[in-house]
Protein backbone atom coordinates (compact mmCIF):
# COMPACT_ATOMS: atom_id res chain seq x y z
CA UNK A 1 0.00 0.00 0.00
CA UNK A 2 1.05 3.48 -1.06
CA UNK A 3 1.88 6.53 1.27
CA UNK A 4 -1.32 8.37 0.28
CA UNK A 5 -3.05 5.15 1.10
CA UNK A 6 -1.70 4.62 4.45
CA UNK A 7 -2.54 8.12 5.07
CA UNK A 8 -6.13 7.82 3.87
CA UNK A 9 -5.97 4.69 5.97
CA UNK A 10 -4.91 6.19 8.97
CA UNK A 11 -7.50 8.95 8.59
CA UNK A 12 -10.14 6.23 8.90
CA UNK A 13 -8.98 4.11 11.87
CA UNK A 14 -8.73 6.85 14.68
CA UNK A 15 -10.72 4.70 16.98
CA UNK A 16 -11.76 0.90 16.00
CA UNK A 17 -14.01 0.55 19.01
CA UNK A 18 -16.74 -1.13 16.63
CA UNK A 19 -18.49 -4.63 17.08
CA UNK A 20 -20.53 -6.39 15.06
CA UNK A 21 -23.15 -8.57 16.66
CA UNK A 22 -26.27 -10.12 15.97
CA UNK A 23 -29.27 -7.99 17.07
CA UNK A 24 -31.94 -8.92 19.28
CA UNK A 25 -35.69 -7.35 20.63
CA UNK A 26 -33.42 -4.93 22.77
CA UNK A 27 -32.52 -2.76 19.69
CA UNK A 28 -35.93 -2.96 18.08
CA UNK A 29 -36.59 0.73 18.97
CA UNK A 30 -33.14 1.44 17.12
CA UNK A 31 -33.50 -0.71 14.47
CA UNK A 32 -37.33 1.17 14.29
CA UNK A 33 -36.00 4.27 14.03
CA UNK A 34 -33.41 2.88 10.97
CA UNK A 35 -36.19 1.64 8.90
CA UNK A 36 -38.23 5.15 9.03
CA UNK A 37 -34.74 7.03 7.54
CA UNK A 38 -33.71 4.40 5.32
CA UNK A 39 -33.72 5.25 1.37
CA UNK A 40 -37.14 4.29 0.00
CA UNK A 41 -36.35 0.74 -1.95
CA UNK A 42 -34.42 -0.97 1.01
CA UNK A 43 -36.81 -4.06 0.62
CA UNK A 44 -35.93 -6.25 4.03
CA UNK A 45 -36.04 -2.72 6.15
CA UNK A 46 -39.35 -1.18 5.86
CA UNK A 47 -40.71 0.50 8.84
CA UNK A 48 -43.34 -1.66 10.99
CA UNK A 49 -43.05 -2.68 14.23
CA UNK A 50 -44.43 -5.92 14.25
CA UNK A 51 -42.82 -6.54 11.27
CA UNK A 52 -39.30 -5.49 12.41
CA UNK A 53 -40.05 -7.46 15.64
CA UNK A 54 -41.00 -11.02 13.88
CA UNK A 55 -37.82 -10.61 11.92
CA UNK A 56 -35.22 -10.18 15.32
CA UNK A 57 -37.38 -13.31 16.76
CA UNK A 58 -36.57 -15.25 13.50
CA UNK A 59 -33.04 -13.91 13.44
CA UNK A 60 -32.75 -14.75 17.33
CA UNK A 61 -33.92 -18.61 16.50
CA UNK A 62 -31.83 -18.84 12.99
CA UNK A 63 -28.65 -17.55 15.62
CA UNK A 64 -29.86 -19.94 18.20
CA UNK A 65 -30.38 -23.12 15.75
CA UNK A 66 -27.93 -26.31 15.19
CA UNK A 67 -30.12 -27.21 11.87
CA UNK A 68 -28.62 -27.07 8.86
CA UNK A 69 -29.56 -24.83 5.23
CA UNK A 70 -33.35 -24.73 5.63
CA UNK A 71 -33.83 -22.16 3.24
CA UNK A 72 -36.19 -19.58 5.47
CA UNK A 73 -33.83 -18.19 8.18
CA UNK A 74 -33.09 -14.28 8.72
CA UNK A 75 -29.49 -13.25 10.69
CA UNK A 76 -29.87 -9.69 11.63
CA UNK A 77 -26.65 -8.29 12.88
CA UNK A 78 -26.17 -4.64 15.08
CA UNK A 79 -23.08 -2.54 15.05
CA UNK A 80 -21.88 -0.57 17.98
CA UNK A 81 -19.75 2.29 18.51
CA UNK A 82 -18.81 1.25 21.85
CA UNK A 83 -16.87 3.94 22.35
CA UNK A 84 -20.06 5.95 22.00
CA UNK A 85 -21.74 3.79 23.89
CA UNK A 86 -24.60 3.41 20.96
CA UNK A 87 -25.77 1.48 17.64
CA UNK A 88 -24.66 2.67 14.77
CA UNK A 89 -26.10 0.54 11.95
CA UNK A 90 -27.70 -2.87 11.17
CA UNK A 91 -27.86 -5.02 8.42
CA UNK A 92 -28.77 -8.59 7.43
CA UNK A 93 -28.27 -11.67 5.76
CA UNK A 94 -31.29 -13.69 3.95
CA UNK A 95 -30.07 -17.48 3.39
CA UNK A 96 -32.70 -18.29 0.56
CA UNK A 97 -34.02 -15.81 -2.15
CA UNK A 98 -37.74 -16.64 -2.31
CA UNK A 99 -38.19 -19.51 0.01
CA UNK A 100 -41.86 -18.15 0.14
CA UNK A 101 -41.76 -18.66 -3.82
CA UNK A 102 -39.70 -17.46 -6.32
CA UNK A 103 -37.19 -14.83 -6.71
CA UNK A 104 -38.32 -12.43 -9.49
CA UNK A 105 -35.92 -10.20 -11.68
CA UNK A 106 -34.87 -9.10 -14.60
CA UNK A 107 -31.91 -10.54 -16.41
CA UNK A 108 -29.97 -8.42 -18.85
CA UNK A 109 -29.43 -10.07 -22.61
CA UNK A 110 -29.07 -8.85 -25.73
CA UNK A 111 -30.01 -10.27 -29.51
CA UNK A 112 -28.98 -9.00 -32.97
CA UNK A 113 -31.48 -8.53 -35.92
CA UNK A 114 -29.97 -7.97 -39.07
CA UNK A 115 -31.20 -7.73 -43.07
CA UNK A 116 -28.98 -8.45 -45.76
CA UNK A 117 -31.42 -6.79 -47.84
CA UNK A 118 -31.40 -4.25 -46.47
CA UNK A 119 -27.90 -3.87 -45.07
CA UNK A 120 -29.16 -2.98 -41.67
CA UNK A 121 -28.25 -5.04 -38.26
CA UNK A 122 -29.62 -3.37 -35.01
CA UNK A 123 -28.53 -5.39 -31.16
CA UNK A 124 -31.03 -4.76 -29.21
CA UNK A 125 -31.42 -4.49 -25.60
CA UNK A 126 -33.83 -6.87 -23.72
CA UNK A 127 -35.01 -7.53 -20.44
CA UNK A 128 -36.50 -11.00 -19.33
CA UNK A 129 -38.42 -11.80 -16.29
CA UNK A 130 -36.12 -14.57 -14.80
CA UNK A 131 -35.78 -16.73 -11.80
CA UNK A 132 -32.17 -17.30 -11.82
CA UNK A 133 -31.55 -15.80 -8.56
CA UNK A 134 -34.35 -18.25 -6.52
CA UNK A 135 -32.20 -19.79 -3.84
CA UNK A 136 -29.29 -17.40 -3.68
CA UNK A 137 -28.51 -16.23 -0.25
CA UNK A 138 -29.67 -12.53 -0.19
CA UNK A 139 -27.13 -10.03 1.92
CA UNK A 140 -30.21 -7.31 3.13
CA UNK A 141 -30.72 -4.53 5.08
CA UNK A 142 -28.08 -2.40 5.13
CA UNK A 143 -28.13 1.01 7.27
CA UNK A 144 -25.77 2.97 8.70
CA UNK A 145 -25.86 6.39 10.00
CA UNK A 146 -24.24 8.84 8.02
CA UNK A 147 -21.79 10.35 10.61
CA UNK A 148 -19.99 6.25 9.48
CA UNK A 149 -19.82 6.59 6.11
CA UNK A 150 -16.28 8.07 6.17
CA UNK A 151 -15.07 5.47 8.62
CA UNK A 152 -14.32 2.11 8.67
CA UNK A 153 -17.07 0.91 10.25
CA UNK A 154 -19.32 0.19 6.96
CA UNK A 155 -16.94 -2.47 6.26
CA UNK A 156 -17.38 -4.00 8.92
CA UNK A 157 -20.87 -4.15 9.00
CA UNK A 158 -21.27 -5.34 5.38
CA UNK A 159 -18.01 -7.43 5.02
CA UNK A 160 -18.68 -9.02 8.95
CA UNK A 161 -21.59 -10.90 7.28
CA UNK A 162 -19.42 -12.39 4.49
CA UNK A 163 -17.12 -13.88 7.12
CA UNK A 164 -19.92 -15.37 9.40
CA UNK A 165 -20.86 -17.26 5.77
CA UNK A 166 -17.90 -17.89 5.68
CA UNK A 167 -17.34 -19.71 8.56
CA UNK A 168 -20.34 -21.25 8.69
CA UNK A 169 -20.83 -22.58 4.96
CA UNK A 170 -23.29 -24.93 5.70
CA UNK A 171 -25.48 -22.52 6.50
CA UNK A 172 -26.04 -20.64 3.07
CA UNK A 173 -25.94 -21.02 -0.53
CA UNK A 174 -23.31 -21.71 -2.70
CA UNK A 175 -23.94 -17.75 -4.29
CA UNK A 176 -24.87 -15.15 -2.91
CA UNK A 177 -26.92 -11.94 -4.25
CA UNK A 178 -27.59 -8.53 -3.12
CA UNK A 179 -30.38 -5.92 -4.26
CA UNK A 180 -29.38 -2.24 -4.36
CA UNK A 181 -31.67 0.89 -4.57
CA UNK A 182 -32.63 2.00 -7.68
CA UNK A 183 -33.78 5.40 -8.65
CA UNK A 184 -36.90 7.12 -7.19
CA UNK A 185 -38.10 10.14 -5.65
CA UNK A 186 -38.96 11.05 -1.61
CA UNK A 187 -42.35 10.12 -2.26
CA UNK A 188 -41.34 6.73 -3.70
CA UNK A 189 -42.17 7.45 -7.48
CA UNK A 190 -39.90 5.36 -9.66
CA UNK A 191 -38.94 6.15 -13.80
CA UNK A 192 -38.96 2.47 -14.42
CA UNK A 193 -42.02 1.10 -12.36
CA UNK A 194 -43.88 4.00 -13.85
CA UNK A 195 -42.78 2.77 -17.39
CA UNK A 196 -43.02 -1.10 -16.94
CA UNK A 197 -44.47 -2.82 -13.92
CA UNK A 198 -46.90 -0.09 -12.97
CA UNK A 199 -48.77 -0.48 -16.51
CA UNK A 200 -49.55 -4.27 -15.72
CA UNK A 201 -50.18 -3.80 -11.84
CA UNK A 202 -51.91 -0.79 -11.73
CA UNK A 203 -51.20 0.66 -8.70
CA UNK A 204 -47.81 3.27 -7.71
CA UNK A 205 -44.52 2.09 -6.73
CA UNK A 206 -44.98 2.05 -2.87
CA UNK A 207 -48.17 0.09 -2.95
CA UNK A 208 -45.84 -2.23 -4.80
CA UNK A 209 -43.40 -2.51 -2.50
CA UNK A 210 -45.59 -2.72 0.74
CA UNK A 211 -47.48 -5.75 -0.78
CA UNK A 212 -44.43 -7.85 -0.85
CA UNK A 213 -43.88 -7.79 2.38
CA UNK A 214 -40.09 -7.82 1.89
CA UNK A 215 -39.46 -10.54 0.48
CA UNK A 216 -42.06 -12.78 -2.05
CA UNK A 217 -42.85 -10.86 -5.29
CA UNK A 218 -44.70 -14.45 -6.47
CA UNK A 219 -47.64 -11.90 -7.60
CA UNK A 220 -45.83 -10.43 -10.20
CA UNK A 221 -45.15 -13.15 -12.78
CA UNK A 222 -48.74 -13.38 -12.55
CA UNK A 223 -49.36 -10.12 -14.36
CA UNK A 224 -46.29 -9.29 -15.83
CA UNK A 225 -44.94 -10.20 -19.45
CA UNK A 226 -42.93 -13.76 -19.80
CA UNK A 227 -41.71 -12.06 -23.36
CA UNK A 228 -38.20 -10.36 -23.95
CA UNK A 229 -39.15 -6.34 -23.07
CA UNK A 230 -37.32 -4.18 -25.76
CA UNK A 231 -35.63 -1.18 -23.27
CA UNK A 232 -35.71 1.05 -26.66
CA UNK A 233 -39.78 0.87 -26.35
CA UNK A 234 -39.13 2.11 -23.16
CA UNK A 235 -39.92 5.93 -22.05
CA UNK A 236 -36.41 7.42 -22.05
CA UNK A 237 -36.53 7.95 -18.25
CA UNK A 238 -36.65 4.48 -18.12
CA UNK A 239 -34.22 3.56 -19.95
CA UNK A 240 -31.86 6.19 -17.94
CA UNK A 241 -33.08 5.04 -15.11
CA UNK A 242 -32.39 1.26 -15.50
CA UNK A 243 -29.62 -0.08 -13.61
CA UNK A 244 -29.07 3.06 -12.20
CA UNK A 245 -28.10 3.46 -8.43
CA UNK A 246 -29.51 5.25 -5.76
CA UNK A 247 -27.35 7.77 -4.68
CA UNK A 248 -27.86 6.75 -0.51
CA UNK A 249 -26.53 2.95 -1.87
CA UNK A 250 -23.42 4.31 -2.98
CA UNK A 251 -21.86 3.25 0.19
CA UNK A 252 -22.93 -0.35 0.41
CA UNK A 253 -22.85 -0.62 -3.38
CA UNK A 254 -19.24 0.18 -3.59
CA UNK A 255 -18.22 -2.62 -0.97
CA UNK A 256 -19.61 -5.12 -2.99
CA UNK A 257 -18.01 -3.96 -6.23
CA UNK A 258 -14.33 -4.26 -4.10
CA UNK A 259 -15.41 -7.77 -3.04
CA UNK A 260 -15.73 -8.83 -6.76
CA UNK A 261 -20.20 -8.88 -7.57
CA UNK A 262 -21.05 -8.79 -10.58
CA UNK A 263 -23.55 -5.79 -11.51
CA UNK A 264 -24.19 -5.77 -15.18
CA UNK A 265 -26.74 -8.72 -15.12
CA UNK A 266 -29.52 -8.37 -12.96
CA UNK A 267 -31.71 -5.27 -12.37
CA UNK A 268 -34.76 -4.54 -9.77
CA UNK A 269 -38.40 -5.60 -10.84
CA UNK A 270 -39.59 -2.87 -9.35
CA UNK A 271 -37.15 0.16 -8.99
CA UNK A 272 -34.73 -1.40 -11.88
CA UNK A 273 -31.85 -1.10 -9.26
CA UNK A 274 -28.65 -3.20 -10.16
CA UNK A 275 -28.88 -6.67 -8.70
CA UNK A 276 -25.25 -7.48 -7.52
CA UNK A 277 -24.42 -11.38 -7.87
CA UNK A 278 -21.30 -13.85 -6.70
CA UNK A 279 -20.26 -16.63 -6.13
CA UNK A 280 -19.36 -17.21 -2.45
CA UNK A 281 -16.17 -19.07 -2.45
CA UNK A 282 -15.25 -16.19 -4.73
CA UNK A 283 -15.57 -13.34 -2.88
CA UNK A 284 -12.93 -11.25 -1.66
CA UNK A 285 -13.21 -11.33 1.97
CA UNK A 286 -13.60 -14.88 1.71
CA UNK A 287 -10.69 -15.91 -0.25
CA UNK A 288 -8.16 -13.20 2.07
CA UNK A 289 -9.27 -14.80 4.89
CA UNK A 290 -6.99 -16.67 7.28
CA UNK A 291 -7.87 -18.92 10.04
CA UNK A 292 -5.76 -17.62 13.11
CA UNK A 293 -4.85 -18.00 16.92
CA UNK A 294 -4.92 -14.97 18.79
CA UNK A 295 -2.11 -13.70 20.56
CA UNK A 296 -2.12 -10.19 22.77
CA UNK A 297 0.08 -7.06 21.44
CA UNK A 298 0.32 -3.72 22.60
CA UNK A 299 1.24 -2.26 19.27
CA UNK A 300 -0.72 -0.30 17.59
CA UNK A 301 0.84 0.83 14.29
CA UNK A 302 0.04 -2.49 12.53
CA UNK A 303 -2.46 -3.06 10.10
CA UNK A 304 -6.45 -2.80 10.30
CA UNK A 305 -8.22 -6.23 10.15
CA UNK A 306 -11.30 -7.20 10.57
CA UNK A 307 -11.43 -10.19 12.88
CA UNK A 308 -14.62 -12.80 13.97
CA UNK A 309 -14.67 -15.13 16.05
CA UNK A 310 -16.42 -18.69 15.10
CA UNK A 311 -19.25 -19.10 17.47
CA UNK A 312 -22.96 -19.17 15.72
CA UNK A 313 -24.88 -17.95 18.53
CA UNK A 314 -22.47 -15.93 20.10
CA UNK A 315 -20.58 -13.98 16.69
CA UNK A 316 -18.87 -11.11 17.07
CA UNK A 317 -17.17 -9.00 14.61
CA UNK A 318 -14.56 -6.42 15.08
CA UNK A 319 -11.71 -4.06 13.61
CA UNK A 320 -8.19 -3.79 15.39
CA UNK A 321 -4.66 -2.99 14.64
CA UNK A 322 -3.14 -6.75 14.10
CA UNK A 323 -0.29 -8.65 12.53
CA UNK A 324 -0.42 -12.24 11.16
CA UNK A 325 2.74 -14.08 11.87
CA UNK A 326 2.93 -17.79 11.25
CA UNK A 327 -0.73 -18.28 11.59
CA UNK A 328 -0.57 -16.01 14.74
CA UNK A 329 -2.83 -12.55 14.98
CA UNK A 330 -1.10 -10.38 17.26
CA UNK A 331 -3.68 -7.74 18.49
CA UNK A 332 -4.71 -5.91 22.08
CA UNK A 333 -6.30 -7.39 24.63
CA UNK A 334 -9.05 -5.63 24.40
CA UNK A 335 -10.15 -6.66 20.74
CA UNK A 336 -9.63 -10.19 22.17
CA UNK A 337 -12.12 -9.21 25.31
CA UNK A 338 -14.72 -7.68 21.97
CA UNK A 339 -14.74 -10.78 20.80
CA UNK A 340 -15.64 -12.85 23.83
CA UNK A 341 -12.33 -14.79 23.23
CA UNK A 342 -9.25 -15.88 25.28
CA UNK A 343 -5.69 -15.99 24.37
CA UNK A 344 -5.28 -18.83 22.54
CA UNK A 345 -9.33 -18.91 20.74
CA UNK A 346 -9.25 -19.40 17.43
CA UNK A 347 -10.77 -16.72 15.00
CA UNK A 348 -10.72 -15.70 11.23
CA UNK A 349 -9.30 -12.33 10.10
CA UNK A 350 -8.71 -9.92 7.09
CA UNK A 351 -6.44 -7.46 6.34
CA UNK A 352 -8.58 -4.23 5.74
CA UNK A 353 -6.05 -2.39 4.10
CA UNK A 354 -5.26 -5.41 1.33
CA UNK A 355 -8.64 -5.61 -0.05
Amino acid sequence: MNHSMNQATNHLVKHLDYLLRPATLDDLDTIERFSKASTFGIHTLKPGRARLAERLERSHKAFAGTDSFHGDEIYHFVLEDLNAGRIVGTSGIVTSAGSNGRFYCYRNEFSVHASEELGISNREHTLRLCEDLSGHTLLSSFYIEPEYSATLAPQLLSRGRLLFIRNFPHLFAERIAAENPGLCDELGNSPFWNALGGRFLKMPFPEAEQRTGGRSKSFIAELMPRSPIYVSLLAEDAQWAMGQLHPDGELPFGILVSEGFDVDSFVDIFDGGPIAEARVAMLKSVVSALDVTLKASADLEQDPYLVANMDRSGFRATLTRASVVDNTLQLTPSAIERLGLKLGSSACAVNVSDT
